[in-house]
Parts: structure tokens; sequence; C-alpha cells
């Protein structure tokens, strides 16, 4: 084996604001630790089973497409009443819909 998956990282311009975000979406929590404002926020799956997610500062906004996302089941209308953008819509060449978090961070939603 070359290489285990670890843990993924996510980077946000408001990454204290971003990690709630996703805590909410994905049912995780902040993982325990006190840490300052600045550092980076861990994110875990209360249930034990997702990955750990990073929620990364950084200076620049997004600016091109991702080049790796986040596929997540989930209801297209509570992620928009949440704060998601609907980018593209499921259609005759995709069977899911693409959506961005608050910081444009793009991510598909599948149906549960």
């Amino acid at each position: 084996m070359t290489a285990k998956f670890k843990d993924l990282a996510l980077d946000a311009q408001d990454h204290q604001k971003l990690a709630d975000w996703w805590c909410v979406v994905l049912g995780y929590t902040r993982r325990d630790g006190t840490r300052a404002a600045e550092d980076p926020v861990p994110i875990v799956d209360v249930a034990g089973v997702g990955p750990l997610i990073w929620v990364n500062p950084v200076p620049e906004v997004k600016t091109v497409k991702n080049r790796m996302h986040l596929d997540v089941f989930g209801d297209v209308g509570e992620l928009v009443s949440l704060g998601a953008v609907l980018v593209r819509n499921k259609g005759r060449d995709i069977d899911w819909w693409v959506m961005a978090d608050p910081e444009g961070n793009e991510f598909c939603v599948f149906e549960p």
C-alpha cells in the first residue's frame, strides 16, 4: 500500500462559520479541544462513521471549479434553505444535483 486515507480538508475564508454550516448539514460536531480562532477547525461525524473534516482558513476566495469535492445524500430544498446554492440540476446526463456551500465549494447531492 502506498497511501491510506486519513482526513478531508476544506478551505474557507470564514472557516469558523463554514465549519458550523457543514456541522448542521452533515450532522457533524466540532471535535473536542481548545483552539485559537485562527486555527483550522476539525469536525467529526457524531455517529463515528464519516471522515474527519478539517475546515482550514485561507485568505483567497474560491475562483475555479473544485478538483475534488464531497458527494452527499440529501434534500436539495433543505440544503438551499440552509444557504447552499444550486449550481446544476439533475438531468439527462447526470443523476445528481451540483450545489455549492456558502463559500462556493461545490458538492454533489444524491437522493437518499
